[in-house]
């Protein structure tokens, strides 16, 4: 069996199992697909961004399609698959831990979780399990079915070496193969619930202040506003180290007034600039961007931005079609 028969197979029986798929550049853990700062707006974008989440796939036609062209890898897009993959790391050279989890030897993310969960005292379930060439795991959990939980990306909020990938993120999924190595099913177990003590940790809400607020009807966004929020996401997703926090604030204030006169939902602006801030490279390992402190930013420039509606003119009212 060829690479891209070996990969095609694997994208099919994931998406046999309801997950959403999409291409990884071969050979590689990146998109395939362009991203909110490459986005042209035209074609299947000229109505606003259509990336790799958007686009992800169960279609077992669309699959073979995309699959017969070259050995893409497989990403997998937790939002959408109805999945929270927590990411268990290994201890790279030189990097250092907290003196409470270097007294107890810790150097993988998989013995951080075992010691949270041990003091939840809750053992934690088998479940889907895939092993990554750096000596990582991704376990696979179902995403909880509770009204008004979304869970999104994290980088050490659960605690040291461990990540997680939900909605506005991806995977690389088994059966793809880096030059460090491959990509391979450990554990086949369905997904098991997501434990409670761990939806707790990851389940930030913005604050009453910002979701409180009486709803504001939004009409169908213009091109002009589709515009601005492309633009808007291509600057926070380009924005340099030391730059970054700054770029979000000044693009949710620009998006915020635009909210406040009634042209875009405030959800629909938090989704594009959070899927803006998961392009960025983790260049900030000690300060990474969680989505507590991605909300944090949004909600002081949409409560300064509410003092400052935006209006369109009717000349920027076209609908976007």
């Amino acid at each position: 069996m060829s690479a891209a028969e070996h990969l095609r197979d694997w994208a099919l029986c994931l998406g046999e199992l309801g997950w959403r798929v999409f291409p990884l550049l071969p050979g590689t853990k990146r998109p395939a697909l362009h991203g909110y700062a490459q986005c042209p707006g035209t074609g299947v974008c000229r109505g606003g961004h259509q990336g790799w989440e958007q686009r992800a796939t169960s279609d077992p036609e669309r699959i073979r399609r995309c699959w017969a062209r070259r050995p893409y890898n497989i990403g997998l897009a937790t939002g959408p698959s109805g999945l929270v993959v927590v990411d268990l790391d290994q201890l790279k050279p030189g990097q250092q831990l907290a003196d409470r989890w270097r007294t107890l030897g810790v150097d993988h993310g998989e013995r951080v979780l075992a010691q949270l969960a041990r003091g939840q005292g809750q053992p934690l379930p088998d479940t889907y399990t895939v092993t990554t060439p750096s000596g990582g795991q991704h376990l696979y959990f179902r995403h909880p079915a509770e009204p008004g939980v979304e869970l999104r990306n994290t980088s050490g909020t659960v605690g040291p070496l461990i990540d997680t990938r939900a909605h506005g993120g991806y995977v690389v999924a088994p059966g793809s193969i880096t030059p460090q190595g491959a990509y391979e099913l450990y554990d086949d177990t369905p997904p098991a619930e997501l434990p409670g003590w761990l939806v707790r940790d990851l389940d930030f809400r913005p604050s009453p202040a910002i979701s409180e607020r009486d709803p504001i009807v939004v009409a169908r966004p213009s091109a002009y506003v589709a515009a601005a929020l492309r633009d808007e996401a291509r600057r926070v997703a380009t924005a340099q180290p030391g730059q970054q926090n700054n770029t979000l604030y000044s693009a949710a204030l620009a998006l915020g007034r635009l909210v406040a006169g009634g042209a875009v939902s405030e959800h629909q602006v938090r989704q594009v600039l959070h899927q803006a801030m998961s392009q960025l490279p983790n260049v900030r390992p000690h300060q990474p961007w969680t989505p507590r402190a991605i909300d944090s930013t949004i909600n002081s420039a949409l409560r300064a931005a509410a003092a400052r509606p935006r209006h369109l003119d009717p000349t920027d009212q076209e609908v976007a079609a």
